[in-house]
């Protein structure tokens, strides 16, 4: 999604009314799409899945849990409407602290809240390359402009390279790297009480994701990433994406096996000499188009990651 930093001053007075709540925005750079709007509390809906508050509107699904001294939430959506989301939050959950914050990858869309939750003395979790990512100056395939770096305060104090556990409310909280992904930093977190896996941007129930073939997606990792999302979850495990409708364990086992046919024939394309152009008009996914929409960007970048990972340059 592009963003746009003349909306982002623009919504500056805005975030600024709330921060007595969790603190300031992060500066965002790089002139977009000059359409894109703020949202308001309206706009922001709550949804409980398996006891967890799901936030939908400000950018990004915002998973949330409440516990004795705060909150937990899983990404934080756009720093544009960080202030709105986060009184959403502290309104539903009836908490005026987000304890801690997890990103599943550093895109603008997940990491809007860090630096409000960071001022306020809340913890930020991440993969290490997100950690790095967000300190410094980071441009995508995936929005216009660059991003970052943000201030150090909006900075992930705590990270990994695979796996890691907390406890949170009394209950197992699980993240596991899902590499080369969406980005080279994705994470999935995994609530095993409620049969709940949050699972960032790899994976969509209706639409196609798109992967940051410019910040480490690469096709291969994707796929695999798919394979360890079908080992860990169970056929009624609900998953969580980044954006859009949840899914079930047994949805992911399909695209598995979806995205995996696709990958083969990725690379008999390869060998006749296909680019990304040809791979699109070929429509290799025209029998899921129906169900998922047009596929072709997916396709796109899709490719382009193989190119990459693979042609000498």
């Amino acid at each position: 999604m592009p963003i746009s930093r003349r909306l982002f001053l623009r919504s500056g007075a805005q975030a600024l009314s709330a921060v007595s709540l969790l603190g300031a925005v992060p500066r965002l750079s790089g002139a977009a799409d000059p359409d894109l709007k703020s949202v308001s509390a309206r706009d922001i809906t709550v949804k409980d899945v398996s006891g967890l508050a799901v936030f939908a509107g400000s950018g990004c699904n915002v998973v949330a849990l409440a516990g004795p001294d705060g909150a937990l939430l899983v990404d934080g959506g756009l720093a544009v409407n960080s202030a709105v989301l986060l009184k959403s939050v502290a309104d539903n959950l009836k908490t005026r602290r987000v304890q801690t914050l997890i990103n599943t990858h550093w895109h603008p869309e997940q990491t809007g809240s860090n630096e409000a939750v960071g001022k306020a003395g809340g913890t930020i979790i991440s993969h290490e390359v997100s950690r790095l990512a967000l300190g410094r100056r980071e441009r995508s395939a995936l929005y216009a402009g660059y991003y970052g770096p943000l201030p150090p305060k909006a900075i992930p104090t705590q990270t990994t390279y695979n796996t890691g556990t907390l406890m949170f409310a009394g209950e197992q909280v699980d993240y596991r790297y899902l590499p080369a992904a969406h980005t080279n930093g994705d994470l999935f977190i995994h609530f095993p009480k409620r049969n709940v896996i949050v699972a960032g941007g790899p994976v969509a129930a209706d639409h196609w994701p798109v992967m940051d073939y410019l910040n480490g997606a690469f096709m291969h990792g994707f796929v695999r990433s798919y394979e360890i999302l079908a080992e860990v979850a169970k056929p009624d495990t609900i998953i969580i994406p980044a954006n859009g409708p949840t899914l079930t364990g047994a949805d992911i086992v399909k695209q598995k096996d979806m995205y995996w046919a696709l990958f083969k024939q990725f690379f008999i394309d390869f060998n006749k000499g296909f680019g990304p152009n040809d791979i699109v008009a070929a429509h290799p996914l025209k029998d899921y188009e129906a169900q998922y929409g047009d596929p072709a960007q997916f396709l796109d970048y899709a490719y382009r990651s193989l190119q990459l990972a693979t042609i000498p340059h």
